[in-house]
């Protein structure tokens, strides 16, 4: 059985990586009450929810306040709590706060009838996955997109010629073969 972890006043929601580029690994943090609850997820996955917080601003009136991007950056040491799975957005209009749920991965094995079963169960108390819902303020939700795009472009550079990574070893552009 997983956790539900609830975070309507969340001190901090952030992003960052670990490691060299190339070999970094993504998190996701959220902070409040001096509980962290870390996710690690893909650099694609940051990318994708910086993406849809930023047409939800857009879409919310213009609230711009003081943005405190060192709300946004991982705070030490990283423990992964778990690895993402799906996110889920939504706005909360009347309180304006964007609502981001993250949902744990399950993998299972095609002869663990044990998992299938209590997935097949409608009992939603008995749920195998953790999920995280936290509600972010529009000034939390721009330091998280300003932080994502910051690691998201701090990658490897990129081959002028194919758009592939290069690696600290070199590259094997396809285009020269």
């Amino acid at each position: 059985m997983g956790f539900y972890y609830d975070f309507e006043n969340a001190d901090a929601f952030a992003t960052g990586a670990i490691g060299t580029p190339g070999e970094r690994t993504f998190y996701m943090q959220v902070r409040a009450d001096g509980r962290t609850v870390s996710v690690k997820c893909e650099k694609q996955q940051v990318a994708a929810l910086a993406q849809y917080l930023r047409n939800m601003l857009a879409d919310m009136p213009d609230t711009t306040g003081s943005v405190n991007n060192s709300t946004a950056t991982l705070q030490n040491p990283v423990e992964q709590d778990f690895v993402l799975g799906s996110v889920g957005l939504g706005v909360d209009r009347s309180n304006m706060r964007m609502v981001v749920q993250l949902e744990e991965m399950i993998l299972v094995e095609e002869d663990d009838d044990d998992v299938f079963d209590l997935l097949d169960e409608d009992d939603e108390d008995e749920d195998p996955s953790t999920v995280v819902r936290v509600l972010l303020t529009p000034a939390q939700a721009r330091a998280f997109c300003d932080t994502a795009d910051l690691f998201i472009t701090a990658g490897r550079e990129e081959c002028k010629w194919c758009g592939s990574p290069i690696n600290p070893s070199g590259h094997a552009c396809p285009r020269f073969n």
